[in-house]
């Protein structure tokens, strides 16, 4: 079974580290690796470019564009092995090379984790998106040009260059990530018709009350406009206490998106190497196998398979579309 992960960090951590880690060793020590991807049968994975906090305003889209460079560095190297999906056409030719029983080649998407990078430039974004990004999730946990983050306590919207933004990526044929959006910013995306929508790292707040996670109306209206929601590792996001976060706990998130009415709208977004601590039994992608075998002791293949990949492949194929 074909795998889809919607958010990891990797690029961060090579931006960060970059004699430490190795995108193609055996061994590494990075939860997302070429031969982990390969030995957990990967189809796709979402990279994405998060500029920390910490970086100036002033140097954001350059932090964001040393984290492409690597990205074409060190993860596009062999192109036999990583190749980047940027339109429909791609995303076919890969699904036709993996059905020929090739399970060497793994499709990469790239995304931004918050606006940030675009220093209120809109030209910014162009850039981006001819760079090869195809997501972007609008902020992080704070507010930027664009709009208000989750942690902000004023719950700010989408300010008027935000909804410039918005229509230019719909123009662009790019999806919105609403991850890590203030709840006022995430129905002000909402509003916005023929925008492709996606929460690619976030859990159920009915069951585990982090403000990160989605409440049951978002849910709803994510479903309502085919949107995804990836169910996300992070263990605080999992469960409360978070040490004692398990797979089993994750599994309830993903039945309480089917009971919303999600069964077709359900992915996986890890957000492997952006997290230290890890849900016992999920901690590099090399264990996706046993989190599958798991999902089949409670639900039949063809639903499995639908949360593996075969609803994000339908996703992303509208989207590119």
């Amino acid at each position: 079974m074909w795998i889809i992960d919607g958010h990891c960090d990797v690029l961060l951590k090579l931006w960060n580290s970059p004699d430490q880690h190795d995108f193609y060793e055996e061994d590494s020590a990075l939860d997302v690796s070429y031969y982990g991807l390969c030995s957990t049968n990967s189809f796709m994975q979402n990279f994405a470019v998060f500029v920390p906090p910490r970086i100036p305003v002033g140097q954001r889209f350059l932090a964001a564009a040393q984290q492409i460079d690597i990205f074409y560095q060190k993860v596009l190297q062999d192109q036999s092995k990583m190749t980047l999906i940027t339109n429909r056409e791609e995303l076919d030719d890969l699904r036709v090379t993996r059905e020929k029983d090739d399970h060497t080649r793994i499709g990469a998407i790239l995304s931004l984790e918050g606006a940030d990078a675009l220093q209120g430039e809109i030209a910014y974004l162009r850039l981006f998106h001819r760079l090869g990004v195809r997501s972007m999730g609008l902020t992080w946990n704070y507010a930027n040009e664009v709009g208000d983050g989750i942690q902000e306590i004023r719950n700010g919207g989408i300010t008027r260059f935000g909804h410039q933004v918005l229509g230019e990526m719909k123009k662009l044929k790019m999806i919105c990530d609403v991850s890590h959006l203030s709840i006022r910013s995430f129905w002000d995306v909402m509003e916005h018709t023929d925008l492709v929508v996606m929460a690619s790292h976030s859990n159920t707040r009915a069951l585990c009350p982090h403000v990160r996670n989605l409440e049951d109306d978002q849910i709803r209206t994510l479903i309502q406009k085919d949107g995804m929601i990836g169910v996300t590792f992070v263990p605080y996001f999992v469960y409360q206490p978070a040490n004692e976060s398990n797979i089993s706990h994750v599994i309830r998130h993903i039945e309480h998106i089917c009971e919303l009415g999600g069964a077709d709208n359900i992915m996986f977004g890890s957000d492997f190497d952006g997290i230290e601590e890890k849900v016992t039994g999920l901690e590099t992608t090399k264990q996706y196998s046993q989190f599958i075998h798991m999902l089949l002791q409670y639900y039949p293949s063809d639903l499995v398979e639908k949360w593996a990949w075969k609803s994000s492949y339908v996703f992303y194929s509208k989207a590119f579309s």
